[in-house]
């Protein structure tokens, strides 16, 4: 639950630190309409969110979960399933390349990939999408240490603003210029 938050996050990279229970998920979920807040409000670029489109905000703040869920098929088929429900066509290569995967995963099956793998799907997925800022929602917290390298290695290229929900201080100042802290 958060209470009395007021923040202006800029664009860039911004991480997002606290304990357990502090309300890092929960600001994301505002973020992006998973969620509307009880009292005050959530702006986007100036904007209500609940005023927007939540499909459409989702496509701009794009929300990339904790634990890897890709959808059944390929990994191509799992980096063109957001454009394509808006009847976009994206060429899958890059949003892999840039979530740190070659080529030759684009006809891999998803769920056979390792969970690190799979993150990096999630990120493709999200990238497809090509967002204003994506919202990771500790993005490394089921990896191992090698997978969380690459993964971590890929957050600090990305081409867009990004909100990084983290619990580790020394991650968030790796990947982010600004960090946020909050309490219980």
């Amino acid at each position: 639950m958060l209470r009395g938050l007021s923040l202006a996050i800029e664009p860039g990279a911004t991480a997002v630190l606290g304990p357990s229970g502090s309300g890092k998920s929960t600001l994301l979920r505002l973020l992006n309409r998973l969620a509307d807040p009880d009292e005050g409000s959530v702006r986007f670029h100036g904007e209500d969110v609940r005023a927007l489109d939540p499909l459409e905000l989702r496509r701009r703040a794009v929300l990339v979960p904790q634990l890897p869920a890709p959808l059944p098929g390929t990994v191509a088929d799992n980096v063109r399933y957001g454009p394509g429900l808006r009847d976009a066509q994206v060429d899958p290569l890059r949003p892999l390349v840039l979530a740190g995967l070659d080529a030759s995963y684009a006809e891999r099956d998803a769920g056979r990939l390792s969970v690190g793998e799979q993150q990096r799907v999630m990120l493709a997925r999200a990238l497809a999408l090509d967002p204003e800022v994506l919202l990771l929602d500790e993005p490394t917290a089921a990896l191992d240490e090698q997978a969380k390298s690459g993964v971590e290695e890929t957050l600090a290229r990305l081409p867009c603003s990004t909100l990084l929900v983290t619990h580790e201080r020394a991650q968030a100042e790796r990947l982010a210029q600004r960090v946020v802290e909050l309490g219980k």
